[in-house]
């Protein structure tokens, strides 16, 4: 049987100091993006993920930095899942608040500058650190 396909998108955000935005959801650090609403672009549905997730209004979107997929068990559909990831980089402004969208368990953003990413990464997701490792 195949497996179903579920599209997400989210955004690699950096401010005007070039830190990227990292979420803290799960016990891991990650990057703010959800699932397509239907009727909904695949560019639309990534920045208001961003918006939802984190808080911040005002993003310029740039460009498609690429795709990434993960399989996993939905409990709740009792079936394997493909989730396709299309990643977005954005900028927003570091002043801003920060409101974590907890519906979401999302404990905790920051705005990590390279040292940070890096220690953050020894705490997050294969295809995180693929992604990030291509801005």
């Amino acid at each position: 049987m195949a497996k179903k396909i579920i599209i997400a998108a989210g955004g690699l955000v950096l401010n005007e100091k070039n830190e990227l935005l990292l979420i803290f959801r799960r016990g891991k650090w990650d990057l703010p993006k959800g699932k397509l609403d239907a009727d909904e672009s695949i560019v639309s549905c990534a920045v208001r993920e961003v918006r939802e997730e984190t808080g911040i209004q005002q993003i310029t979107l740039l460009n498609l930095l690429g795709k990434t997929y993960h399989e996993y068990f939905d409990k709740w559909l009792q079936e394997e899942i493909i989730k396709e990831s299309w990643w977005y980089v954005m900028q927003a402004s570091s002043s801003e608040k920060l409101i974590p969208q907890t519906e979401e368990d999302i404990e905790q953003i920051i705005w990590a500058d390279k040292n940070q990413i890096k220690e953050c990464m020894t705490n997050s997701y294969a295809n995180v650190m693929d992604i990030i490792g291509k801005l």
